[in-house]
Parts: structure tokens; sequence; C-alpha cells
């Protein structure tokens, strides 16, 4: 059990190409390099390749047979902007930017995935790699199936995996149903009457109200929500003021929320709206919410869970795949994909040992070990799904 032999017979191949796209970090709909290099080798393998859905967006379709049966594998392409610690040589060379959460790892996955099953083509009906662009926070799943995916490739389920620090390398964790929370950002501005620092009773001072505000809005969770909800909700910036003698006139919070439910985060955005403004209006002063959803929560189907720890346990064994994983508080949005489509999203083990860091660090780096195993992983439901049936 493991790695299917063909695909671990050009791992080292795999590993340069990663190494490559971990070198060459893109932001956001600026994965202009990434796309072409990713187009490039998809033709290569012989896939008929489609580009523009997402503006950066690639996929990459090959067809057996003539099945009506199809299935879609997405994999994430874009880096964040982060400053690389790392000292390797394949660390980033674009200063302020990294691939620091494995997406350059996702992507060399489902590419060898493809050219694997162009290879092998031991399946029967179509199959779409989806080179996503844009996961981290800018909407970019959403931008692809907005701009027809599913219509222009019409799949029966999609599939998708993320990386998991702190699992062992041949370990699988998924569950069905909420998996990952719906995340949201918000901006909230307080503003009241800037003043003389040595004389605050001449004025309302915006970052006392802002300190209060801070404090008071953790109790949404912990006494407007149900115990048996699970949110968060996290202040992770305050900026007011330029001069260590002036009061200043506004105060800015920023920060996000999570939840696993579309009904808590209306009673988050409801809740920080009236205690912002009811703290604020006490202190003399106003504030103005702008709360804005960025990713809905990651639901996978019962079924296609099923069938996705099946298929990972055909190729590491029952005892490698939790199939009762844990519900994880960050957001995905591949949930764009699971809401117009049925599927499944799985994490696979990136290294428990020493050294390793958790993603949006800036000292992490993908296990280039799990690279055949996730590429098995994407070739295998397209087999087993896929399976040609008896003439």
């Amino acid at each position: 059990m493991g790695s299917i032999d063909r695909i671990a017979a050009f791992h080292e191949e795999m590993t340069e190409w990663r190494r490559d796209i971990h070198a060459h970090p893109e932001l956001g709909f600026e994965e202009n390099r990434t796309s072409d290099l990713v187009a490039e080798k998809l033709a290569a393998f012989g896939c008929e390749v489609h580009r523009g859905l997402g503006k950066t967006g690639v996929v990459g379709s090959l067809r057996v047979g003539n099945s009506p049966r199809a299935i879609g594998l997405r994999a994430d392409m874009d880096a964040l902007p982060l400053q690389e610690m790392n000292s390797f040589a394949h660390k980033s060379r674009h200063d302020g930017r990294m691939h620091a959460c494995g997406h350059d790892g996702h992507t060399t996955m489902l590419l060898g995935a493809a050219r694997y099953l162009a290879e092998t083509r031991d399946f029967e009906g179509s199959v779409h790699f989806i080179f996503q662009p844009a996961e981290e926070g800018l909407g970019g799943g959403e931008a692809m199936v907005r701009d027809g995916l599913f219509e222009q490739f019409p799949v029966d389920a999609v599939f998708g995996m993320h990386n998991r620090p702190g699992m062992a390398i041949g370990k699988f964790a998924l569950r069905p149903g909420p998996m990952m929370a719906g995340g949201s950002s918000f901006d909230l501005k307080v503003t009241g009457t800037g003043a003389h620092g040595a004389r605050p009773e001449s004025g309302v001072d915006p970052v006392v109200v802002a300190a209060h505000i801070a404090t008071a809005l953790q109790t949404i969770v912990s006494r407007n929500a149900r115990p048996q909800e699970t949110a968060v909700l996290s202040i992770t910036q305050i900026h007011a003021g330029d001069a260590y003698n002036v009061i200043p006139e506004q105060a800015v919070l920023r920060g996000t929320a999570r939840a696993f439910s579309p009904d808590i985060m209306d009673l988050i955005e409801t809740n920080m709206r009236r205690i912002a403004e009811g703290v604020a209006a006490g202190f003399g002063a106003r504030a103005e919410l702008d709360f804005r959803k960025i990713f809905p929560p990651l639901v996978n189907d019962r079924d296609e869970t099923g069938f996705a720890a099946d298929v990972a346990a055909s190729l590491v064994g029952e005892e490698n795949v939790n199939r009762d994983g844990p519900t994880i508080m960050a957001s995905e949005d591949f949930s764009f994909m699971l809401n117009a489509c049925p599927g499944a999203y799985i994490t696979i083990g990136n290294g428990d040992g020493e050294g390793g860091c958790e993603v949006h660090n800036p000292g992490y780096d993908f296990n280039d070990e799990a690279l055949p195993l996730g590429a098995s992983y994407y070739a295998r439901l397209v087999e087993t799904r896929l399976a040609k049936q008896p003439i």
C-alpha cells in the first residue's frame, strides 16, 4: 500500500516542479507564471487546456471513451504576502511573497496525477483538473464558479485536498458535513473628537473607545452564541494616531470572524454592530461597522466523503484514515465549488517530525515526501469513480 509505483517513479521530477513554484510565488489573481507552467505541462501530458476562468485559472481536461461520467479535481495556486525566513536553495525569490500554505505542493500533486492519468488512461469518462487562483481570501473559487466552471466542465463530483502539518506522512483526515468554518472580515471605524494629548477632557478619545469595544466584542461568542455552537471573533489590528501628543480623531479595528453556520455568522454581525454602536455612544463617539462575508462554510457531501475515505484507505490502509476528523476554524474557498457541486475535501499529512511548522508561518515549507501520495490519491479517485465498465 502507498503511492502508485508509476507516480513514485517520477517523484524527483515532481519535487523539481514544486520547488520551482515555491521559488516564484505569486499572489491571488497574479499567478501568471504559475498558470503558464501549469498550462504548458498539461498540454505536454496530452490534456486539453482551457484558460481564463477566474482570470488566471487553468482547467485541463482528459477524456477516455464515450461515458458521460465526469469528475473534477481541484488545487490552488496562489501564495501569501509574507516574507520568507527560510535559507534553502528554493526559497522565495520575491520579497514579501512566499508559499506559506503549501499551494505549491497542491498544484504539483494535481499535475502529477494528470501526468499519470494521461499516460495510463485506465478509466472511462472525463476528468477535469481545476487549478484555482486566489484562494487566500480573494475569492478565486467563487470567481471560477461565477465564470461558468461547472457549466463548461460539468462533473458528477469535485474533490480537493490540503496538507496538514503535524499529521504524519501517509495519513489522511476528513469528515462529512461542515468541516471548515465560514470566514468574514471586518473594519470597525470609531470616530471621536481629536484633542491635545495633555487635554483629554477637551475631546472624545477614540483609542479608549476602541479598547472598550475590543473587550466587549469578546462576549458575543461567550454570551450570545449557544455553547453548542463553535465560533471565533478575533481583533487582529488596531490603528490610531500618528503623534505622541495628539489624541486622534479616529481609530480603526480590523479582524476576522469564523463560524460553521450562516446563522451564527449573522448573529456575530448583528451583535458586533449593536455592541460597537452602543459602547461608542456611551462615550460620546460613533462606530461604523463594515462586515464582509468572504467564505461560506465548507460542507462535505456525506456520500462523496465516504467515497473519498474509501479511496484514501485503499492507498494507506483504514487505520491511517480518520473518517471523523476535527472541524477546522480556518476557511477554504473550495466551499464555493462544494456549494455548486457535491464533493469532498480531505487533509493529507505533511509530516509530524521536529522542525516542521504550521502553515502561514515564515518558516513553512511543503514536505516533498507527500507529493507522490497526494498525486496517487487524486489518480485513484478517477480510476475508481470512472472505472471501465465490463463489455
